[in-house]
């Protein structure tokens, strides 16, 4: 398996997209600053166009890149694993990412997740979608995976089944921050009051 994760940087840094274990689920994973690469992913999922992807990140210095205003969200996802943060985002060079939203969504990965965290690391914040076509089941193991996507996929990460719920998603867009969906981690309705 560690040199499936070897095999991953390679693939991602030329641009290639693959199926992995993140903290929750399996996700088509590819390169955030590679607008191709993004691309290919909603056509591989055929996911509707208007919708962004979860960005996974392992550091602050991950967020400077898409010059985010940080530090109140930042400390807030440290302290809360398996959720993704909605952010605004207007810059037009990554319109191809929030797609018309002016919103990114994060997720920190802790080191904890040494595999996922590695290659974050090597190759910069990766876009993570569930591994599924938009509206059917994630896939809980590669064999679903590989039953949707098939030659899709330039590589697949098999890491037994994954049966867990999506990320928790908070959003920071207004004054107060409200929670989009329960996930993984199941919060208070007023946690954040």
């Amino acid at each position: 398996m560690v040199n499936d994760w070897q095999n991953a940087k390679k693939v991602l840094k030329n641009g290639g997209v693959i199926v992995a274990p993140t903290d929750t689920l399996y996700g088509i994973l590819a390169c955030a600053e590679d607008k191709k690469a993004v691309e290919r992913i909603y056509k591989i999922k055929g996911r509707d166009e208007g919708k962004p992807f979860i960005v996974l990140i392992t550091s602050e210095k991950d967020l400077d890149k898409f010059n985010m205003e940080h530090s109140q969200i930042l400390s807030n996802m440290r302290m809360l694993p398996k959720v993704s943060m909605i952010m605004p985002c207007s810059e037009k060079k990554w319109i191809y990412l929030h797609r018309g939203t002016k919103s990114l969504a994060f997720r920190l990965i802790s080191p904890r997740n040494k595999h996922l965290y590695g290659l974050i690391r090597s190759v910069g914040p990766l876009v993570a979608p569930s591994a599924n076509p938009q509206g059917l089941e994630p896939a809980y193991a590669i064999k679903d995976a590989k039953n949707y996507f098939g030659g899709n996929i330039d590589l697949y990460i098999n890491s037994g089944t994954r049966k867990s719920k999506p990320s928790t998603i908070v959003s920071f867009m207004e004054s107060k921050p409200k929670i989009v969906r329960q996930g993984a981690v199941k919060l208070p309705t007023n946690y954040f009051k």
